[in-house]
């Protein structure tokens, strides 16, 4: 096996899928839901979910069925006019995606986010947490943007980057992304009809940035380049990007298989080596705890989880969710990771093992105060 097909390989082990599907697809190119491809679609997914492979879909679309459903011939620049085109076509979007996976007596949940869910890092575990609660119970969230109220997401490609913070959010393997294309070319193949397709590359290839060139459909909001951008998003937790058609046949059933179909963007990091970088680098710290040597040794030498009754002191006023620092009894800090509570609720279970949690607060949102995926030594 050569290093691209053992790179592709990854696609077909891969244990936690974040698919996304454009408008363009989705909708036939402006003639309303197309039935027919959403059937075959939800056929494949699950069949997926069937040989145990968790499934998150975000779905673009419901713009562009509300425009179907009203008669607009062209997508409407007015804030007010897009919103209320989004709050007609989800109601057709989620029943089309609802009723076929009943075929498999398969359960859905509809989730609507917009970016400030996820840049708020309490709303962000939140979503975390409800997520993967779901998977936990076999059900396939459906994730949207929450159009009818959100104002900044009616702009470029924002359901590309939508679907790379999902994939962050849930830790996903892959992040597979289909569209009206089979992939990235090497040129744009609308001036370049014979440019091939880029197999595989890494995600953060400068080179790329002109290959992807730029544009807007008529129903979406992006184009290559923002599928490029999505892919270097999620890279940053470590998963693998596949960009491809999505009318080619039985197109997640052939990658699960190991079928080389489209672009495969890898990171340049392996997954927990990417995400910690990201805790390292890119988040803020917003307090500081004091451990005991014992909690110490536990996150240097075992590489465990911090529990509070390893904590002497809580600095600073945080949020869940927040960045803290974690250092040892001389003030040296040894780590740093996201908390899973308040600075106040902190204050009342640090020194305290995870089984009185619920007996100080009233309530336990998890029995870490950092779990270690969410942690990094420094």
């Amino acid at each position: 096996m050569n290093e691209e097909q053992s790179a592709w390989g990854k696609v077909a082990q891969a244990k936690r899928w974040v698919v996304k599907i454009g408008s363009a697809l989705l909708t036939d190119d402006g003639a309303g839901l197309d039935q027919r491809a959403i059937a075959d679609w939800v056929d494949q997914m699950a069949g997926l979910r069937r040989q145990g492979i968790e499934l998150v879909l975000v779905s673009s679309g419901s713009i562009a069925e509300g425009m179907s459903r009203l008669g607009m011939s062209r997508r409407p620049h007015e804030l007010h006019h897009l919103q209320a085109a989004a709050a007609v076509g989800q109601m057709g979007l989620i029943q089309a995606y609802e009723s076929n996976f009943k075929r498999f007596q398969m359960h859905t949940a509809q989730i609507l986010l917009t970016h400030d869910d996820l840049s708020n890092r309490q709303r962000y575990l939140n979503a975390r947490i409800t997520i993967k609660e779901l998977l936990r119970l076999g059900v396939v969230p459906v994730i949207n943007e929450n159009d009818t109220v959100v104002t900044d997401e009616i702009r470029f490609g924002d359901n590309d980057s939508l679907g790379a913070l999902v994939a962050n959010l849930v830790e996903a393997d892959v992040l597979v992304i289909l569209t009206d294309q089979m992939g990235l070319h090497s040129a744009d193949p609308r001036k370049n009809p014979e440019a091939p397709v880029i197999s595989q590359a890494f995600a953060s290839d400068a080179k790329l940035d002109q290959m992807a060139g730029a544009g807007m459909g008529r129903l979406g909001r992006g184009g290559m380049a923002t599928k490029l951008t999505a892919a270097r998003l999620a890279s940053r937790s470590g998963a693998v990007t596949v960009i491809t058609s999505g009318r080619q046949e039985a197109v997640l059933s052939r990658l699960q298989q190991g079928e080389l179909l489209g672009t495969l963007l890898v990171p340049d990091l392996e997954p927990l080596a990417a995400r910690k970088q990201w805790l390292a680098g890119h988040l803020q710290a917003r307090g500081r705890l004091v451990l005991d040597q014992g909690a110490v040794n536990v996150l240097k030498n075992q590489g465990r989880s911090l529990l509070p009754v390893g904590v002497r002191a809580v600095h600073g006023q945080f949020a869940r969710g927040d960045m803290v620092i974690c250092a040892a009894p001389d003030g040296e800090p040894v780590a740093r990771g996201l908390i899973n509570y308040g600075s106040s609720d902190a204050a009342l279970i640090m020194g305290k093992a995870s089984s009185e949690i619920e007996t100080a607060l009233g309530f336990v949102i998890e029995p870490e105060l950092i779990h270690r995926d969410n942690l990094v030594l420094l």
